[in-house]
């Protein structure tokens, strides 16, 4: 990794300079962190099977017609991405109750939402990642309203496809966070899908024991991280060889 130059580091990934102009390397980190980076710590092979499963579920998204920053898997930890312009928001898509909008609307979790609701916060660390509505987006210059129509309907889509993939698995889709971005294409600008879609930003119940298969597991002290994301990529039909650490 030392001989690549590093662009950016967040909570869970590190960005490197690509080998052509208008990409870049992600690399996935074990380091996992909660409640706005106020918990942090690490569990084995995180970084790596985020890597597989977010490989495998975005191409799927890219057969369906959805557009992504990812190029290839490069290996068991990095990513070949397009480099794009990350639109400041966090997309918050929920099915069943949980998690935040239980405290904030004194919903008791588990309970399924009327339809899916999908919310939108400011993606600054500093302000916790304030929620937000469509008109601070437009207002104050975060993403024109055509921008905000094409997140919005390519997020439906992405919900109907991801909860259908995951139920044929006996996962429940409780709720996921999506961030997109903005990428040149001859001569137009495009808004694509970024980021990562993994058990980091998705919350998965077992359908028959209702046993939490993601980072709730952290959050709550629940333990058995590395083996809940393992179950999740067992049943996506993914075979990864995981590293001893």
């Amino acid at each position: 990794m030392s001989a690549l130059e590093k662009l950016y580091e967040g909570k869970a990934k590190i960005l490197y300079k690509g080998p052509k102009p208008g990409t870049l390397i992600q690399y996935f980190k074990d380091d996992a962190t909660a409640f706005n980076a106020q918990k942090k710590g690490t569990f084995a092979n995180k970084g790596l099977l985020n890597n597989y499963i977010s490989e495998v579920i975005m191409g799927y998204l890219e057969k369906i017609g959805i557009p992504t920053h990812l190029i290839e898997r490069i290996d068991d930890r990095q990513q070949l991405i397009r480099q794009v312009e990350i639109i400041p928001l966090e997309i918050i898509v929920r099915n069943i109750a949980a998690g935040s909008i239980c405290t904030r609307l004194g919903l008791t979790e588990g309970d399924p939402l009327p339809r899916p609701l999908i919310e939108f916060c400011y993606k600054e660390d500093a302000l916790n990642d304030p929620l937000i509505a469509e008109e601070h987006i437009v207002t104050f210059g975060w993403a024109t309203e055509d921008e905000l129509a094409t997140i919005f309907e390519l997020t439906q889509r992405i919900n109907d496809f991801l909860c259908g993939l995951f139920a044929a698995i006996g996962i429940q889709l409780v709720d996921f966070k999506l961030e997109y971005g903005r990428r040149e294409q001859d001569g137009d600008i495009h808004v694509i899908l970024a980021d990562e879609i993994s058990p980091d930003n998705c919350r998965l119940w077992d359908i028959k024991t209702g046993e939490k298969m993601d980072k709730d597991r952290f959050r709550r002290d629940l333990g058995g991280e590395t083996e809940a994301y393992t179950e999740v990529a067992r049943r996506l039909g993914i075979t990864i060889a995981t590293e001893n650490t």
